[in-house]
């Protein structure tokens, strides 16, 4: 369960059965700017009175991070190489609209040569080869240097993403610091069974790696997916071309860096950054690439699905888009399920694919929820990442700026109740207002698709069977929640929503041990935990007679 006064060590600390929660350290950050301002308006006001505007409302006066650029090329074979094309791509700063750097663009010439790196590393190399325990000792040298440099990581990842500085220090770097240090102490555990069988017959399994594995990672959490990604793969024992997000390359690549520092071998893992139809489509088609793995949108998924048939079948994992539901009963604790919810929907700009996006309240409650939520949706502070008061910052990019717009523009003109927000905030970035709809109905565009943006829909519902019914009428299934004070009722839900991750009373409560993953068109197999190695090895059956 969440607890409110969690106490963060944001250099997260050495722990090998680390469960760093998310959602308790931003959410109790979240809570200490809205206690101040409900409890002490008049402190808040002095403390904000210099500033151009006491609550960010516009993002005209944005601060720059000093942080250092790092590596701008691709990584192949141990070496930052220039793309065989000579070309390179802008990456936003989001937060103004302007260009922090030039970023070499591979495609299908580049994804050829990273590929076979890594086929050389993984059929000739040492890495397959050395002991499995020494894999695991370098994926903690790395977690000790992104440790070591996470003020840096941080700055970057807000840079180049948007999200504020200080939700990246306490959540982000602590859980991919945990992540890499959660695979490396699988990296000797992953062991076979004998098997009793005929007389005469002694027959035991041995867990492979795959091989060489394309992975293709999304823009809303860089270094996070990095991890969830490259933790089984190199824990497994394989060889890894990975596609950073095009928006948002930058601190893919200084991890790059980093596992160069921590002495991983030459092509064990070689970072493209570039565009999907393009570098991503090349990995998704190539012949040598034995698996691939892909998070973002589910159309895209489907082109990963089709490209991996009509090649060579290689093995397909995706974690994929979701309209989760969000179950508020009237026996639940009102206050927590308004900040739940509010979290639960607004954390990263409510670019989470597994946001609280379907939030359904029981018709008892249902004004006074409504009520509560608006309020808190107008305290909620937009503006320069790199202030400590800002809980929102900038989409990530004037694409996804775009998309975001065009759903409340779809909201409004469907009917549904906007109580606040709805448009930009300041005149530079790609910054929108907190916005709430009310009297939401399940055919409208904004209850049925992915907006990945800070809107909130609101729905009522009258009781438990056709919450339920109403929850798994979607063509996702990543993630859903519930909050009440009736265990029977918490049951009910988790046993009923067809989601791959149901919370009960919290929201975004992630373990590196726990999985990760969606039902229906949410995904194939699961990040995180025991079961991610899966989607790495292959079983190989040895018989022998006696």
């Amino acid at each position: 369960m969440l607890t409110f006064d969690f106490q963060a060590d944001v250099s997260a600390p050495k722990n090998h059965t680390i469960c760093t929660r998310a959602a308790e350290i931003v959410w109790s950050e979240q809570q200490t700017v809205s206690d101040r301002t409900s409890e002490n308006p008049q402190q808040l006001t002095a403390e904000t009175q210099n500033e151009e505007e006491p609550k960010m409302a516009t993002a005209t006066a944005v601060l720059e991070s000093n942080v250092k650029i790092g590596p701008t090329k691709l990584l192949i074979n141990g070496k930052w190489v220039d793309s065989v094309s000579g070309k390179t791509f802008p990456t936003i700063n989001p937060s103004t609209g302007e260009v922090i750097r030039q970023v070499a663009e591979s495609d299908a010439a580049d994804v050829d040569k990273a590929v076979a790196a890594a086929r050389a590393a993984f059929d000739k190399g040492p890495w397959r080869k050395m002991a499995a325990a020494q894999r695991g000792v370098l994926m903690n040298k790395l977690a000790d240097l992104i440790e070591k440099h996470a003020d840096e990581l941080a700055q970057l990842e807000s840079l180049d993403n948007g999200k504020p500085y200080h939700v990246a220090k306490a959540a982000d770097l602590p859980l991919t610091i945990a992540c890499y240090r959660y695979y490396a102490g699988w990296a000797d555990k992953i062991e076979g069974k004998t098997i009793p069988g005929s007389r005469g017959y002694f027959s035991y399994t041995k867990h492979e790696p795959v091989g060489v594995v394309g992975q293709i990672i999304p823009w809303n959490f860089p270094l996070l997916m990095q991890a969830w990604k490259l933790g089984p793969a190199l824990a497994a024992g394989c060889t890894v071309v990975m596609k950073p997000a095009e928006q948002t390359p930058l601190t893919a690549l200084r991890v790059g860096e980093l596992m160069l520092e921590a002495g991983f071998p030459e092509g064990v893992v070689n970072l493209l950054p570039g565009y999907g139809p393009t570098a991503g489509a090349a990995i998704a088609r190539h012949m040598d690439v034995d698996k691939v793995a892909f998070t973002g949108s589910t159309e895209v998924g489907h082109l990963i699905m089709r490209a991996a048939a009509d090649t060579n079948l290689k093995r397909v994992t995706l974690e994929l888009g979701g309209k989760s539901p969000n179950i508020v009963f009237a026996d639940a604790d009102m206050d927590e399920a308004i900040e739940g919810a509010h979290f639960a929907l607004f954390f990263n700009q409510g670019q989470c694919c597994c946001a609280g996006s379907r939030l359904f309240v029981e018709e008892k409650c249902y004004d006074e929820f409504v009520e509560k939520s608006v309020a808190r949706a107008k305290k909620r502070t937009v503006g320069n990442p790199f202030d400590a008061k800002t809980e929102q910052g900038p989409q990530v990019d004037q694409e996804q700026f775009n998309k975001v717009m065009g759903y409340i523009d779809s909201g409004k003109k469907e009917k549904a109740k906007m109580l606040t927000g709805g448009g930009r905030v300041g005149e530079k970035g790609y910054f929108i207002e907190p916005t709430v709809f009310a009297d939401v109905q399940d055919n409208m565009k904004i209850a049925q698709e992915e907006i990945f943006g800070p809107v909130m829909s609101i729905l009522k519902f009258k009781d438990m069977n056709e919450v339920v019914e109403r929850a798994n009428k979607s063509l996702y299934g990543l993630a859903a929640a519930v909050w009440t004070k009736d265990i029977t009722k918490a049951h009910a839900i988790a046993d009923g929503v067809r989601a791959g991750t149901v919370w009960v009373n919290c929201y975004d409560v992630f373990e590196a041990g726990a999985p990760f993953g969606g039902f229906k068109q949410s995904g194939l197999g699961r990040e995180l935990g025991e079961y991610a190695l899966s989607n790495y090895t292959e079983v190989k059956t040895v018989t022998i007679k006696l």
